[in-house]
């Protein structure tokens, strides 16, 4: 998966985006995930979905964000 939609940044971004506290926290706020910028992210600013296809420094990127520790 490279990009779902032309809205959502590009999956090679998404580990510079994970570490970006202003990306993920505009995300949250408009509760649109950066991969796919479908709605309902959780704390990382990623849909369940997106999540899910995630693996590597990114899926532990996200699990930090899931446990309220800012990468």
């Amino acid at each position: 998966m490279d990009r779902l939609n032309s809205e959502g940044i590009d999956r090679s971004q998404l580990k510079y985006a994970l570490t970006q506290e202003r990306m993920v926290k505009e995300a949250r706020r408009v509760n649109r995930c950066l991969l796919c910028a479908g709605p309902g992210v959780n704390e990382a600013g990623v849909c369940d979905g997106c999540s899910a296809l995630l693996s590597g420094e990114e899926a532990r990127l996200v699990e930090l964000w899931m446990a309220g520790v800012k990468p």
